[in-house]
Parts: C-alpha cells; structure tokens; sequence
C-alpha cells in the first residue's frame, strides 16, 4: 500500500502572551480563530487557490477546557468562519497536544482519509477556573470549602505521584547530575536567543497580530503582535531566584529556569502533495517521519529521547541527517538531559529560544515548535529537522520534517 506524503502548507500562530497578561481577555477558541483565519489567508496563493481551500476535518491540541464550553475546536472553527459542514476534533495530550494533532492530521492525509486538515493547538491559562470539586455531592449550608486550582490540578499536576511536575523535573536534575548552575545558564542562553529572534525579525513570518477588542465602549481595540515574555525578564536576578519546588538548599529547579504559563494558539494546514498540487500551492514542509513514547510518569522529562529515535526510524533517516532540532523547554532541565542522552549540539537545538523564554501555553506549545521549527531550517538554510515534546503522564512525540521552501 502506497502512502500519500504528508505536507504543511501554511502556519501561523498568535503572540505568546504572559498569564493574565495582554491575550487574558480573549478564551483559547478565540485566539484559535484568530491563528486559523491568518492560516488560511496565507496559504491562498491567489483566489482560485484561496476559495478552493475546503478544510476537511479540524484536529486542535487543548489542555484544560474546563470552562470554554462546548467542543473547543468546533468553537475556534465557526469563530473562523469556516464552512459548519467542517469535522471538529479536540485531543488532550497534555502538552504535547499541539504535536499530536500535527501527527493525526498526517496520518489521516496519508491514508487518504482526509485531502486537507487544520492542526494546532490552544491554550488561554489565564482563563482556567477554579474548581468547588465535592460541592455537588456534598453541599453545605454552613462551613468553609476548598476551592482547586485549575491550572495546577489539570495541567501541572502528577497525579500518579500527587505531586507538582516541577519535582519530576528536580528528580531529572538529580537523575543525570545537572545543576543549579547548570540550569541557570541554560535559561539564560535561552532568553538570549529569543531576545536575538525578536529584535532580528526571526518570528515576524510566525506571527498573526491579535486584536484584542476594547472592555469600554468607544475605545479602540489593542493590537498584540510580539510575544511578551522575553522583554520582561531580569536576567541578572535569575540565578538569585529561590528553588520553586525543593525549597532547601537541594532545590535547583525556579520559576526562571523553568517554562512560564502563559496564552496563545497555533494553526497549520496539512494536506497531501497531490492536493497542494491541484490548488497550486507551494508546501512549506513534508512530515516524513513522526513517533511516541512513554515511560514511568515521573520520568516524562527525558521521554523526547526515546520518541525522537521512533520518528527517525518512521522517517528512514540517521539521527547525523537532522540539522536543526526543537525540543520543548518544559524545564531547562529537560532540554539539558534530552541533548545529553541524544548527543546533541546545543547551538543546533532551539536557536530561537523556547518555551523558557518565550511561554508555554500547554496546548499551543507542541504546533509552536513545529512551526518554528520550519522558520529556523528556512533561516539556516537546513533540510531536515525534528521537534519533540514530552507530555505529563510519562510520554512525549517526535516529528521529523522536511523543509520544501
């Protein structure tokens, strides 16, 4: 059985706002809406093309959805004014949502299920709610209640182990013997290079304006167009910063040298060579290749390294074929042990930055890499690339990609 070749076409995504920040007001399917309709724009290479892009089916990462409403993806679809005939799915695969949906649209190009798919991710933290989690069974008339976190419960939590994620992280560090230091350094370098790709221009193909509507009447709307976290940041505070979870002197893992929560959403189109061929469009891309693993919960900071060689092996490439990699900074940490245990060159793995220094809202972050991925082989002029992501729960995925154009 011959596979169709998978291929992006277009992406775009939002700004990566800080929590309760800029985007705070806008809900995941809107920002969603917002990255969808800019996606669609730019992959129409004239009106033919534009008006002939039917989306078959719509397969968006989103982590926490308590509290969007009904079928967050058919939300961000409509809110795009697709046609309503148009399949909606929504996946949960914690953060490596965004990745995944990337992984099912391929697939069901290659199969032949689908000509044409809308894949990314989503992910407003700022509006995640707090929780009465007994109150139902259990309402009284009298007394104190205790309210839940949202955020927490849902998206950084181990409940394998009832523990923050942020000790998987301190038991990473303590696995393979990386530091304070160590870490500090890497967060650093991190927000250098997404200081660099900011004030170089490097997102401005990435990136979709938000227009963020007035909470006053007669007010003009807020325009967003940069990711706010690396202008934010001291960086000669960040090694003074005490531990975030080991709060002795053991602790090694801070709010600095760790991923922040933040908002935004990505969108990309897939869809086969064939059918990019018919609407005479250009592929930025081809996935040739993608994989998932997994293995004890705690120990889903060094997972990437077993999802990358299974997407390798799906691509038929040699891990020396791959120029440029993106690996998700969950933790400085996890960047750290992953090149490690894959031998990998640090000044060709997230040259751009990452979800250290540019924000991780948990069901973008997986398209976001992916996309950037693409922008950082175009920059270097490189071929062939992998972005991998681990997820709670002890997993993580892999896609190795193709540059085109």
């Amino acid at each position: 059985m011959s596979l169709n070749k998978a291929v992006i076409v277009s992406y775009s995504r939002t700004p990566i706002a800080k929590f309760c920040g800029s985007l705070s007001s806008l809900s995941a399917p809107q920002l969603a809406s917002q990255a969808i309709t800019s996606c669609i724009q730019r992959a129409g290479t004239n009106t033919t093309a534009a008006a002939d892009l039917i989306i078959d089916e719509a397969i968006l990462g989103n982590v926490i959805s308590a509290g969007i409403g009904q079928a967050p993806t058919r939300q961000a679809v409509l809110g795009a004014n697709l046609p309503q005939s148009t399949i909606c799915t929504t996946i949960n695969k914690v953060c490596a949502s965004g990745l995944k949906s990337a992984m099912l649209g391929a697939q069901s190009v290659m199969l032949d299920r689908n000509r044409v798919v809308l894949c990314g991710g989503m992910e407003s933290m700022s509006n995640v709610p707090y929780y009465l989690q007994q109150y139902r069974q259990n309402p009284s008339p009298l007394g104190h209640g205790k309210v839940i976190d949202g955020v927490i419960h849902d998206g950084l939590w181990d409940v394998y182990n009832n523990q923050h994620m942020g000790m998987c992280a301190e038991k990473c560090a303590q696995d393979y013997a990386i530091s304070r230091e160590e870490q500090d350094e890497y967060a650093i370098e991190s927000y250098q290079r997404a200081i660099a790709a900011q004030e170089g221009g490097k997102f401005d193909d990435e990136i979709v304006p938000v227009t963020v509507p007035s909470k006053r009447r007669g007010q003009v709307a807020t325009i967003v167009s940069k990711d706010e976290e690396p202008g934010t940041v001291n960086l000669e505070k960040l090694p003074n910063l005490r531990p975030a979870f080991l709060r002795d002197d053991s602790g090694t893992v801070t709010a600095a040298n760790a991923s922040s929560l933040n908002d935004g959403a990505a969108a990309m189109i897939i869809m086969s060579e064939e059918r990019a061929k018919e609407l005479h469009l250009e592929p930025l891309a081809r996935i040739v290749g993608f994989g998932d693993a997994a293995q004890a919960p705690e120990d889903f900071t060094t997972a990437p390294a077993k999802a990358v060689p299974i997407a390798l092996q799906n691509a038929k490439v040699q891990a020396s074929d791959i120029d440029y990699h993106e690996i998700n900074e969950a933790f400085s940490v996890v960047s750290i042990a992953n090149m490690k245990l894959l031998n990998l060159d640090a000044g060709h793995v997230n040259i751009f930055g990452g979800a250290v220094s540019l924000g991780h809202p948990i069901g973008m972050s997986g398209a976001r890499i992916l996309g950037t991925l693409y922008h950082v082989l175009k920059d270097k002029d490189g071929t062939l690339g992998c972005a991998s992501i681990c997820n709670g729960g002890g997993g993580a995925s892999a896609v190795v990609l193709e540059r085109l154009k």
